[in-house]
């Protein structure tokens, strides 16, 4: 459903103002995809656009990330994926790679009704891919927004959907290095050891939005 400009010009106001509390800053500005870039490019994709105040993913364009690096911080986000969709928002990613998957943990997005990974729980909406699946289901059908947040502190990470915290690990502990050796990662050196890098949100060839991204930087 498309806003009409006083409906939007609110919207915008509100993240404005939620921004602004007890350190936490836009990542998106609900006009334009300042702030971001494609992955190893200098400029934002044409395939990602702002429609309707969201960052959407509307044609090829490869994954965007973040001009800054974060090391520790709580991140929350609006996001809906097309019928059968799959996404995700990757973190502490590196350029170093011929992708962000290659370095940064994934929180995976997806229809999980209508896409074959919705039958893997490591790899269903909210879980870490290929890693962690989510302790319970909080996903909304494809089409609707969900609200997300990631917290990740020092080597502590927790994924939350829709006010329930799904996931839960300790990066390098034993448990997780174990997970590791058993994917597709144990032929990544490089997945999950940077402690600070840009955040990633992934064009996987599926219709997918993004409103309302917010961080603040946390003490390590």
């Amino acid at each position: 459903m498309r806003l009409g400009s006083l409906a939007l010009s609110a919207v915008l106001v509100s993240c404005a103002a939620r921004g602004s509390d007890a350190g936490w800053a836009p990542l998106f500005d609900g006009t334009s995809t300042a702030g971001w870039r494609g992955y190893r490019q200098e400029h934002c994709p044409h395939g990602w656009q702002v429609v309707d105040g969201a960052l959407s993913r509307v044609a090829e364009a490869g994954d965007l990330v973040t001009l800054e690096e974060f090391q520790d911080f709580e991140l929350e986000f609006e996001w809906r994926v097309a019928p059968g969709g799959n996404s995700g928002v990757m973190f502490r990613v590196s350029e170093d790679h011929d992708a962000p998957w290659e370095s940064g943990p994934e929180y995976q997005l997806l229809d999980d009704a209508a896409h074959k990974d919705g039958l893997d729980p490591r790899a269903s909406t909210g879980s870490n891919y290929a890693m962690h699946a989510p302790r319970v289901n909080a996903t909304r059908p494809a089409g609707a927004w969900n609200q997300a947040r990631l917290v990740v502190r020092g080597a502590h990470v927790e994924h939350w959907l829709n006010g329930r915290k799904i996931v839960e690990y300790e990066l390098w502990s034993d448990d997780w290095e174990r997970r590791v050796s058993a994917c597709k990662w144990k032929d990544r050196p490089d997945y999950g050891r940077r402690k600070r890098g840009r955040i990633a949100l992934q064009d996987h060839g599926d219709p997918v939005a993004f409103r309302n991204l917010r961080i603040r930087r946390l003490e390590s």
